[in-house]
């Protein structure tokens, strides 16, 4: 019999406050049992195995993300959209370590499918994303490239700051505002592209991963 209160959704929160505290690879199923005070056998009533937990967390953060960045750029444009969009997703990066190290996981759709999660999180965050960068002028195929490039950065600023690895004593929120202001510059005036484009990946609206 399912444990009363025991639930996926709650295992789900509970594996992604697990994660943010001991890492993502730290999640274990018999981790997990330990803290609720079960046997592992009792989880499987609410999820298949690991693989199936680690989506649901992905697609948890993926949510928080998009939600966050949704909410910080609202009624926002150009530069300011832009820094919104930096400041969301860099807190929540540092914030919820673990939970972001899950965004980054390959979810085939039918694994994702047969958990019976709302699947929009990624996509939210990828609409996010193009929206944002469109604002600069851009179109496929600079979209994709601007979004890798942007993707690249904040990713990079959010290991190097949560690890403590800026060691020079200039104020780090103030690098990260000019970063972000070159960023912007750099935007407005993307490159013009020297040889024709390849076509063969899906654009924006097909919602791929940048």
């Amino acid at each position: 019999m399912p444990r009363v209160g025991l639930t996926a959704a709650g295992l789900t929160e509970a594996a992604a406050k697990m994660a943010d505290e001991v890492g993502l690879d730290g999640v274990s199923l018999s981790a997990l049992a330990r803290r609720f005070g079960v046997r592992d056998a009792s989880l499987y009533s609410h999820v298949r195995n690991l693989r199936e937990l680690r989506v649901r967390v992905a697609l948890l953060a993926a949510a928080e993300l998009a939600d966050r960045i949704s909410a910080a750029i609202a009624g926002r444009a150009g530069h300011d959209a832009l820094a919104a969009f930096a400041d969301a997703y860099l807190g929540y990066a540092i914030d919820h370590p673990g939970r972001y190290a899950a965004t980054h996981l390959r979810l085939d759709p039918e694994e994702v499918a047969a958990t019976g999660v709302d699947p929009s999180g990624p996509r939210r965050g990828a609409e996010l994303t193009y929206a944002v960068l469109r604002a600069h002028g851009l179109a496929e195929p600079d979209l994709t490239d601007a979004a890798r490039l942007l993707r690249a950065t904040l990713h990079g600023w959010a290991h190097l700051e949560r690890t403590d690895a800026f060691s020079h004593p200039r104020d780090l929120r103030e690098s990260r505002t000019r970063s972000i202001e070159a960023l912007h510059s750099l935007l407005g005036n993307w490159p013009a592209r020297s040889e024709p484009a390849r076509t063969d990946r899906s654009d924006s609206e097909g919602n791929p991963r940048p």
